[in-house]
């Protein structure tokens, strides 16, 4: 049974934004590579390990060229301009203080930013933007993803048919090869639960009659 995603809200992900801007040392660059890791998983959705993957190669003009990863497919990810500009201050910065390695996002010289360090260090942004609750399980980095693919759903259109189309644009967006996966999305808010329970209720009462 698959664990239901923490759904962050737009003020929660600019608490950790902006916890991330306090990472120590200062002057280095290391809280502009996480403060621009979070921003951009939060904007676009993409896994982390295709963030982490991101060669300063693949960021193109028309968006974020996603090479074959976890289904082997290879997507193209628009970016909005809001994403664009903060993607470009935090690459000028990045090629200014580390202009070694071929990755967007590095350590150390240049080398490529590894999962296995990214994950404690979100640990403690949790912490620091007071997200890790009493009781439970703390939110994930990849419940970012969840937090895009669940909004996103929100803002469905009306209508049978456009729902449909919006649900398969928004799998070839999140690069799923079964559309199951994006369905599934729909338990994750309350919201969308009482969207389907409304429409249920449609259908017995005689609205699709």
């Amino acid at each position: 049974m698959r664990r239901l995603p923490h759904i962050y809200s737009g003020e929660e992900i600019q608490r950790l934004i902006q916890a991330a801007t306090q990472l120590p040392p200062h002057g280095s660059l290391r809280s502009h590579t996480y403060a621009a890791l979070i921003s951009l998983l939060a904007a676009t959705g993409m896994r982390v390990s295709e963030a982490l993957g991101l060669l300063l190669s693949d960021v193109r003009a028309e968006g974020l060229l996603i090479r074959k990863t976890k289904f082997q497919k290879t997507r193209l990810v628009p970016l909005h301009e809001t994403a664009v500009k903060g993607l470009q201050q935090y690459l000028a910065c990045r090629l200014k203080l580390c202009p070694a390695g071929e990755h967007v996002f590095v350590y150390n010289g240049g080398c490529k930013l590894p999962y296995w360090q990214v994950n404690p260090i979100f640990r403690k942004l949790l912490k620091s933007a007071n997200l890790v609750p009493e009781s439970g399980r703390a939110p994930r980095l990849h419940d970012l993803r969840h937090t895009l693919a669940v909004r996103a759903l929100e803002q469905s259109p009306s209508g049978r048919q456009r729902i449909g189309q919006h649900m398969l644009a928004l799998a070839t967006y999140m690069g799923h090869v079964n559309i199951d996966s994006t369905y599934w999305y729909l338990q994750s808010t309350a919201e969308l639960l009482s969207d389907i329970s409304a429409a249920g209720e449609d259908v017995f009462s005689g609205g699709l009659a």
